[in-house]
């Protein structure tokens, strides 16, 4: 039998987000871009605070399915620079999927919200996470998204 990996819980992630610009019916369906306006990370790997810049690029099946394309920095408390790339994907049943557009707070088990997080920085100090996997777990707010991140050991 393969050995399932070990996933190391790094950090969560709490970012803020401007309202949704709607961009309209792309190719794969209705495209809307979100800009991240800050945010903190907190954890016992990494700690910070999200950059006012980035967005998430979004794209909404006609299921309600999002599938997330996010690119963004986090500066550490030690002051080094961190991007972060999270793809991933949102999808409930109908109901759930209409309260988390309306801003209501729903339980994260209600949906299913994950990611895989690609980050690099030029920073010797946290030189390991160029050559880290991380996944993670979402939880959408009304003005932000919880994303708990795990590396891959």
């Amino acid at each position: 039998m393969p050995e399932a990996p070990v996933l190391e819980y790094a950090c969560t992630l709490r970012v803020e987000l401007a309202p949704i610009r709607e961009m309209g019916s792309g190719r794969f369906g209705q495209r809307r871009i979100i800009p991240i306006t800050g945010g903190t990370v907190t954890g016992p790997q990494l700690n910070g605070r999200i950059l006012n810049l980035g967005a998430d690029w979004q794209t909404i099946q006609a299921d309600g399915a999002a599938h997330l394309d996010t690119r963004y920095a986090f500066e550490t408390d030690d002051g080094a620079l961190i991007e972060i790339v999270n793809i991933g994907t949102r999808h409930g049943p109908p109901d759930v999927i209409a309260k988390l557009a309306r801003g209501e707070e729903v339980d994260p088990a209600d949906y299913y919200m994950r990611t895989i997080a690609r980050l690099e920085t030029g920073d010797p100090r946290h030189a390991w996470v160029n050559n880290t996997l991380f996944v993670g777990t979402g939880k959408r707010l009304a003005d932000a998204v919880q994303v708990d991140l795990f590396a891959v050991a």
